[in-house]
């Protein structure tokens, strides 16, 4: 065990959370604490050439900022690359490098590691040649190994053996692995790659510790970790944990307590605000491949609910995520990409009559007996939406709902409600349709387009798949006289779901011939605002 190698990358993977800009205390703190434990390697960040938009030190981890810290005796200070930053410089790959880097003796790095995807490897291979002119521990990160060929995986550790590199990395890019995959990817590496072999692991499923500590088992001889597992997505195995695992056959000096202390003050506020970590969605993007960027995204983002991300992660499934695209998740989030269709005219019911949409917000709850009273006086058309059930039933004459992965969840409770119920039928898979066996259905079809409005007899066109959009298209397309809402309370200033809404509401209010929409309980939205009162 002499020759394990442990290396923490926390602020250069953890920078992926808040733009690499850690506080100079933390990190001055951080190197004392990775000392401590007699971490061999800090990898204290990127080194590249990216200009857009603010990142802190961490991102760029200049020669000059490192020096500006004080670096323990015996801490080795490792950086990162991209290759695709290497192989995009037109001027080549050694310049490109020359760019970075000075000589090793200059510098106070000591190691390089490049980051690259499988068709990036064997063309940024002989970036390994200058470095180690240079003077430089020369590192290569495979990533996404997991779903490749055992043929794919010996060429690729094949081509490594032409060239001096000092440890050659894979990466549990998606966190797709289990202690028995791990193995048989060393065993496959092996049979081709003779030198030292390292380990990147995430924790999506949960299996980060105990993949590296196979790895180990397996001869693997550098591990990376991270303090709390802070990096993108659920993150990686812990530098607490791995530290205490592998002390004994160290056989190293370790003092925890300074690791503890900064943990404590420094990386669980972090923690608590960014919320790095596994949890169910993670676990389902490593169980199918899917890049946990996409988790990330969402979870950060208050648009997607439960429902929509289990929805996305479900298309994602079928349709390949294995590399992230934001153009993707917005287009994966909409589930009506094909013609639309359907089979039920909403003017049958609705032509010439007011329309009534309840929604979900507490305005109802406060506001029911005078909304019930109204409904009872003027008979208009009331579309509760998805299983909303303040209202008493009698008084709701259908339900819209469009979302597949909310229907399939509400179909035991849609059943038992009375009302028809609306949806894109002739759109959606099998699986669903069958969830609402014996239940009356209405037909009304539904296409996703970017801001756009279109209402025909049987479908509609839409700029998403949100259930108010929908129901507005119905009473549309029903030729309503008019839209009250009730139960529309928004979702508080600064929430991007309420400008999300409001931006629905107005592209709707500015179609020609669309019913006039009045919010009749309080709302956030900017809407034509009256009282259920004095209706």
């Amino acid at each position: 065990m002499d020759q394990l190698k442990l290396l923490d990358c926390t602020l250069r993977d953890g920078g992926y959370y808040n733009s690499w800009d850690f506080d100079r205390s933390l990190i001055q703190e951080y190197l004392y604490a990775m000392n401590a434990i007699s971490i061999d390697y800090v990898e204290i960040g990127f080194r590249g050439f990216s200009r857009e938009g603010f990142k802190g030190a961490c991102a760029y981890t200049s020669d000059s900022f490192i020096r500006s810290l004080d670096i323990p005796d015996g801490l080795k200070i490792g950086v990162m690359v991209n290759a695709g930053d290497l192989l995009k410089d037109t001027d080549g790959i050694e310049p490109s490098l020359a760019k970075l880097f000075a000589p090793s003796a200059d510098s106070p790095v000591s190691l390089v590691r490049i980051a690259c995807h499988v068709h990036e490897f064997e063309a940024v291979l002989p970036a390994c040649h200058w470095l180690k002119g240079e003077g430089y521990t020369v590192g290569f990160n495979l990533m996404q190994v997991a779903d490749r060929s055992i043929p794919e995986i010996k060429k690729l550790a094949s081509s490594a053996n032409r060239y001096p590199v000092d440890v050659l990395y894979f990466a549990d890019s998606m966190g797709s692995l289990d202690p028995e995959r791990t193995s048989n990817i060393i065993k496959v590496l092996r049979e081709e790659w003779k030198g030292p072999l390292g380990i990147h692991t995430h924790d999506n499923m949960g299996f980060a510790l105990a993949n590296s500590m196979r790895a180990v088992e397996e001869g693997v001889t550098w591990i990376d970790s991270t303090v709390t597992g802070m990096g993108r997505g659920p993150g990686n195995a812990k530098t607490e944990y791995i530290a205490i695992e592998l002390n004994s056959q160290r056989q190293v000096h370790s003092n925890p307590i300074p690791l503890l202390k900064i943990i404590q003050k420094f990386f669980k506020p972090m923690q608590h605000e960014y919320g790095w970590g596994t949890n169910a969605y993670y676990y389902l993007a490593g169980k199918y491949g899917i890049h946990p960027t996409y988790i990330q995204e969402m979870l950060n983002d208050s648009r997607y609910n439960a429902e929509d991300i289990l929805g996305i992660i479900e298309h994602l499934k079928s349709e390949g995520g294995k590399k992230f695209s934001i153009n993707t998740l917005e287009a994966a989030r909409n589930f009506y990409a094909d013609e639309p269709k359907g089979t039920w005219n909403p003017a049958d019911m609705i032509k010439d009559r007011e329309v009534v949409i309840i929604g979900t917000g507490q305005g109802i709850v406060k506001h029911r007996l005078a909304l019930e009273d109204y409904i009872r006086r003027e008979n208009p058309f009331v579309i509760a939406l998805n299983t909303q059930s303040q209202v008493a039933p009698a008084l709701i004459d259908i339900r819209a709902a469009c979302h597949p992965v909310r229907l399939l969840t509400d179909s035991s409770v849609h059943n038992n409600l009375p009302q028809p119920l609306v949806i894109p039928l002739s759109m959606l898979p099998k699986k669903i349709i069958n969830a609402f066996s014996g239940k009356n259905m209405l037909d009304f079809g539904i296409s996703i387009k970017e801001n756009t409005f279109r209402f025909e007899e049987n479908y509609c066109v839409l700029p998403n798949s949100l259930v108010i959009a929908y129901a507005l298209a119905i009473a549309a397309s029903g030729k309503a006289s008019r839209i009250l809402l009730a139960g529309f309370d928004g979702y508080g200033i600064g929430d991007p779901r309420s400008n999300e809404v409001d931006q629905l509401l107005f592209r709707f209010s500015q179609v020609p011939g669309t019913p006039q929409m009045i919010a009749v309980t309080p709302t956030q939205y900017k809407v034509h605002t009256t009282s259920i009162y004095v209706l």
